[in-house]
This record gives structure tokens, sequence and C-alpha cells, in this order.
């Protein structure tokens, strides 16, 4: 990793991609002026994490300012570190790095939503654990979709989210009406074998096509011939695709041109000094700090202490990135083998933690503070093992 960058930079500055390389940082003049003013406004010296913690607020107050697109940027790294890890894990994907990435910021809102700074979280680490998440459970499901034929994505389609694909797609309730009513039709009279599976479905022949038409006559009075059946068929198909995963854009870099007003003159100047002296004066924070560094204390050693081979699979899984697949046939064990001994490395970890946090912090554990628990491992185990395998690794400079 590059030696740290400006905390202007690190607020203002956002990755660029050249096809699936990283080729340099774009800065926003708006941002840049923003946090630059925030900083000559501090009369201490603050760190990242303080002015992460400072945005997050200034979101939380839900004030139509300037913090989410700080936070954004701060989340760069963060986002890229996980999706390369995420596109070396699904290697043989469509989806390469920049695609994980846009993937990934794309629902930064997820971050922001679920972040409690409270229970001792930091938000880059939450932020990896979310992003990793949602790239994983995206691209499963894409993959899910994509390899379905036309056919058997109306097998596999429900009506409810028919009729949601095909109303965002801006057709009038009768064309919705009569395309949800020919789809019925088909899922009755197109009926896959057992050997035929879901998936990979061919176009019904002529006689399927037929019997389609006749049924849609039956309950609409109205006649159709197979030909317009099959184009609005395969309409449907199109809008569920678009629907559920449309195209990926960019949220990070502001509009061309627009550059004409002062981010922080929409921030009332009253909620700007409250909000800075809120997060200055913070004793949690140095409280946060000291519980933070025993819990690392307490994970480094509870690592330490486990089996050599339950070390050398957390090593694979977190810092090489490598599937259980992949780590069974390097390690020459069962897959079921690394799942099995993942999951029991995990408990032992978190019951580590659940004690350390029933006699450190005086917490009674509840299922809602086990899910918490878990969570604040499971950021540790990244954060610990990504920045250890990526040690070496450069992005470039910021600026």
């Amino acid at each position: 990793m590059q030696p740290r960058k400006s905390l202007i930079e690190i607020f203002s500055t956002f990755l660029q991609f050249d096809a699936d390389h990283f080729c340099g940082w774009a800065t926003d003049a708006k941002l840049r002026r923003s946090m630059h003013s925030r900083i000559k406004q501090s009369t201490h010296d603050t760190s990242e994490g303080f002015w992460a913690l400072y945005w997050y607020r200034v979101w939380q107050s839900q004030i139509q300012s300037v913090a989410k697109e700080h936070l954004i940027a701060y989340l760069q790294e963060s986002c890229y570190w996980t999706s390369i890890k995420a596109a070396q894990s699904f290697a043989s994907s469509q989806y390469k790095l920049a695609d994980c990435f846009q993937i990934a910021i794309a629902q930064v809102d997820k971050v922001f939503k679920g972040f409690n700074p409270n229970q001792g979280f930091f938000l880059k680490n939450y932020a990896s654990a979310i992003f990793s998440s949602i790239i994983r459970d995206t691209l499963r499901q894409r993959h899910e979709i994509d390899i379905c034929s036309d056919w058997g994505l109306l097998r596999k389609i429900s009506q409810k989210r028919l009729i949601e694909s095909l109303q965002a797609a801006g057709l009038p309730p009768d064309t919705v009406t009569a395309y949800v009513c020919a789809w019925n039709c088909f899922k009755i009279f197109y009926t896959p074998t057992q050997a035929q599976g879901t998936r990979q479905l061919a176009r019904p022949d002529l006689q399927t096509w037929e019997a389609i038409a006749q049924a849609y006559k039956s309950q609409t009075q109205f006649e159709v011939n197979p030909q317009t059946l099959e184009t609005w068929l395969l309409s449907c198909t199109k809008a569920v695709r678009r629907f559920l995963y449309p195209s990926v854009t960019s949220i990070n870099i502001s509009t061309a041109g627009d550059d004409s007003t002062e981010w922080l003159d929409n921030i009332p100047a009253n909620e700007q000094e409250s909000l800075l002296n809120e997060i200055i004066t913070q004793e949690e924070q140095q409280i946060r700090t000291a519980q933070l560094s025993e819990l690392n204390t307490v994970l480094t050693t509870a690592v330490a202490q486990l089996e050599p081979q339950a070390q050398e699979i957390l090593y694979l899984y977190y810092t090489q990135g490598l599937t259980q697949h992949q780590i069974a046939k390097q390690l020459q064990i069962q897959q079921y083998t690394v799942s099995r001994r993942l999951t029991k490395t995990r408990e032992k970890l978190l019951q580590s933690l659940a004690q350390w946090s029933q006699q450190k912090l005086h917490i009674s554990i509840d299922s809602d503070l086990l899910k918490s628990i878990s969570t604040v491992m499971e950021e540790w185990l990244q954060s610990n093992f990504i920045e250890e395998g990526n040690g070496e690794q450069v992005i470039g400079d910021r600026g």
C-alpha cells in the first residue's frame, strides 16, 4: 500500500479505471474545497478516522450536504481491495475488477445504514465486510440469471416479479395485462421434463405455440398468432433482466461543469460548528480506541492458539482469497473438511470475543449482540489478513 495521503485527498478523490486496471485518482474540486475549509476550522490535530466519523454524523443528521460524497471518496480504497479479492474468487466470471467495484460502490447506502460506531466498528473495516457480501451475493444471483435461457428464465420468474419488471419498463397497464396472460399460458403448456431442468430450455415447438395461442384466445377472447406471443414473451425476458440487474454506472464523479456553488454553503453554520465540537469532545473515542486495541489482542491471541492447519486455512481464505475448493486442493483434503474447520475456527474466535465482552465490557450476551460481535470478528479477520496480504501491492498515489 502506498504511503498515507493528505486528509484532503482521502476525502475528495475517486478511483479511475482504464478498462479493468487502476489508472489514477480523479479530484472533485467541490469536495476538495469543502474538506479544506473544515480542516481550517478545526483547532485540533485530527485523523482520517475522526473525519470519517464527523462526515458520518453529518450524513446521519440528514442535512442536504456533501457528507455522503466525502464518505464515498473515503471508502474508495476499501472497495478497491475488496473488489480485487472478489474478482480473484470469481475468476471464471464475466465480471472483472472494475465491475465488482461498481457493483459494491453503487450500493454504498447499505454501508451507511448498517454502520454503528457505538459498537466499536471502524467504518473502513465495516465497509469491507459489507462490500464483500454485496459483491458475492450479486455475482451469484447474476450468474444464476445469466446461465438461464430466455425460456428457462420465464419458467423461474414469479408473477409478482414479472409485473414489477414490466411496470418498471414503462409499459401501459393493458400491455402488462396482456403480457402476463401470455406468460401464464406459456407456463401451462411449456413444462420442462426432469432431464431438461429449468435453465437451458429450448424454444417451444410449433405445437406448443399453437396451444399457447389457443389458451390465450380462450382467456381473453382475443386472437393472437404464435409469432406475436413469442415477441411478447421475449420482451418479458428483456424487461426482467433489466429490472433485476440494471447496468451499473459510477456515482462517484459529480456532473461535469456543475461547479458553480460551494457544497459548504448548503450546511448551516451553526450545524457545522456543533457537529464539529461534538466530535472533537467525544470522550468515547478514546475509550473505543482502547477497547479496540484490547479486542485486537484478544483475537490475535486466539488465532495464535489455533491448530496450525486452522491457521493455514484462515491465511489461505483471507490473505490469498482462495475458495474452499481451492484450499482443499492445495492442502489435499476434502472440501467439506475445509468448510467444517472454517466454521469451527470462527466459532472458537467468536467464543473468545464473547467471553471478553462479558468480562471486560460487562455486557450480557443476547442474539442481537452475538450477531454484532460476529460482524466485528469478521471485520477484524478481513482487515488483519487483507492488510497483510496486500502489503506490497500499490494502487498509486492520489493527487
